[in-house]
């Protein structure tokens, strides 16, 4: 069967976005939360809090490296498959790191676990975009992202609650354990599904020199140092109110249930208007909200609401820009493409670290990432204002083998076995 209609006739497509949101908690959860787990894991492992802090650098430069190579490589590879691989390559990763006798080692696995989630997360919201259908992408894309949300939100500080109480290597086997809970799942449940199964090499590697595929991916970069420059600065930049930890545990706690809300929301508004012009809304917006936080240190009150727009703002751009990716990607490519626009992401966080320490080193004080955070979501408002002409040819493209696939012409639907 090939026309992704008859296999998603009803609402039939959310069931399989809400597993896959499960497995996206399951590596959001590990990528999350070994920041909570830097002090035990320096003691168990007899290095530093520094060295231990290069464990997320590893992951996170790891997964932006890999996503893109793992992406061609699995190409003709079904969607299930790819996700099953991908749970068990993390599920592995993450056993080696709790039965590591030494700091090397847990660093190596960091890797393995990376590449697992490389794997998955990209394909995740492809495939629940291709399950859903054209109407229903950014639903489908926003589904799989709320994993993401909830592993920031409620994964790391269970993550991390777990750890506290049992150690941190007790961390890892929790989130080994949900991603061999949800592999099954999908190996059994999830439709044999195939992106563009017919595309030749050539095609599928086009994203990497598409330049409209480049200018998203450009505006990911932008917009995406420009929200973590705040949060991650988070306890700096509200230093006058936090006070103790519970207060910053607080605010990440807020950014995260607002961030699920938004991300829900964003994608409901990609398919009525665009994910075009929720990016633009959604940048513009965190340019506001960012520029309030300035008067917002003063008070916990204000602290909280700032940080709840922000959260709202910055993952209504997540769903929205995985769903531009894969419109202007070439029918086959979609899937690296949205692996192409994660690894940008993982590389825009890397570098709001460093143009923050950056920032601070030069100024002295968090207040002034916050001009910067603006300047950087401003600039991606404006670029993805410039492409409008080019991804109005891709909807437009995309509607007309829509059509043709409803009446029996050849579309570009995925193979469903």
């Amino acid at each position: 069967m090939t026309d992704t209609a008859q296999t998603t006739q009803g609402e039939r497509w959310r069931p399989h976005a809400m597993v896959l949101a499960l497995g996206t908690f399951a590596v959001g959860t590990d990528a999350f939360v070994i920041a909570g787990l830097l002090p035990d894991i320096s003691r168990s492992l007899h290095v530093d809090i520094a060295a231990a802090g290069q464990l997320v650098s590893v992951f996170s430069i790891a997964y932006a490296l890999l996503s893109p190579v793992l992406a061609a490589l699995t190409g003709r590879w079904s969607r299930r498959r790819v996700l099953v691989t991908a749970l068990g390559i993390f599920a592995v990763g993450n056993v080696v790191t709790a039965l590591a006798p030494g700091y090397l080692l847990v660093l190596l696995s960091r890797v393995v676990a990376a590449a697992g989630a490389a794997m998955f997360t990209p394909n995740a919201g492809a495939t629940a975009a291709a399950i859903a259908g054209g109407e229903r992408r950014g639903r489908a894309i926003a589904i799989v992202t709320v994993g993401l949300t909830s592993s920031l939100a409620l994964g790391a500080p269970l993550g991390t609650a777990i750890g506290n109480a049992f150690g941190w290597k007790a961390t890892m086997w929790f989130v080994t354990a949900l991603a061999v809970v949800i592999a099954p799942v999908i190996a059994l449940r999830l439709p044999d599904i195939r992106l563009g199964a017919k595309v030749g090499l050539r095609q599928r590697l086009s994203p990497l020199t598409d330049r409209n595929v480049a200018s998203v991916l450009i505006v990911t970069l932008l917009a995406f140092i420009g929200i973590y420059l705040p949060y991650t600065y988070i306890s700096s930049v509200f230093s006058p109110v936090t006070g103790g930890g519970g207060r910053v545990a607080l605010l990440l706690l807020v950014f995260g249930l607002a961030g699920t809300v938004g991300n829900l929301v964003a994608g409901r508004l990609a398919d009525r208007h665009g994910p075009r012009h929720v990016v633009i809304c959604a940048t513009l917006g965190l340019a506001v909200v960012f520029a309030a936080m300035l008067p917002s240190r003063e008070s916990f009150a204000a602290a909280i609401v700032v940080v709840a727009l922000s959260g709202v703002g910055s993952w209504s751009v997540t769903a929205p820009q995985q769903h531009r990716v894969m419109a202007l990607s070439q029918p086959g490519a979609e899937t690296l493409g949205v692996s192409l626009n994660a690894a940008v992401m993982y590389l825009a966080i890397s570098l709001s670290s460093v143009i923050g320490a950056l920032g601070l080193n030069s100024f002295g004080s968090a207040v002034s990432l916050l001009p910067i955070a603006v300047v950087f979501v401003l600039a991606a408002a404006l670029l993805t204002w410039l492409s409008g002409r080019p991804e109005r040819q891709a909807d437009e493209q995309e509607n007309g083998v829509a059509a043709d696939s409803t009446t029996g012409g050849l579309g570009a639907s995925p193979a469903v076995k």
